[in-house]
């Protein structure tokens, strides 16, 4: 039983593999609407992505334990990529300068 009929790719005409890196003004702007939207959680998770270069499944793996100290955000903490099994240290400027403990940010962006 012969077929005829050839499949189209999945991916013909999409841009496939690495993706551009986001620009500043991008970055802003995803920011601005977070704010503006009051998203608390993804706002955090958005901004801890990008400034700690985590790779996706070693950023939804942390926990508050990992950046806290007591009650308080650590100014930078240290991870231990699963992937590469080397660990990666990262600042968290925006934290730091919150006057609020970080336990009732942390549980808004804890799951």
């Amino acid at each position: 039983m012969e077929s005829n009929q050839t499949r189209e790719p999945w991916n013909k005409g999409k841009l496939v593999g690495q993706k551009p890196p986001l620009k500043p003004k991008d970055i802003w702007a995803i920011r601005i609407h977070l704010q503006n939207e009051h998203q608390v959680r993804d706002l955090a998770m958005f901004n801890l992505a990008i400034d700690s270069k985590l790779r996706g499944y070693d950023l939804v793996n942390l926990r508050v334990r990992d950046v806290t100290h007591g009650n308080q955000i650590l100014p930078r903490a240290t991870v231990v990529q699963q992937k590469t099994q080397h660990p990666v240290q990262f600042e968290m400027p925006y934290a730091c300068n919150r006057p609020q403990p970080a336990v009732g940010i942390l549980e808004m962006v804890t799951p």
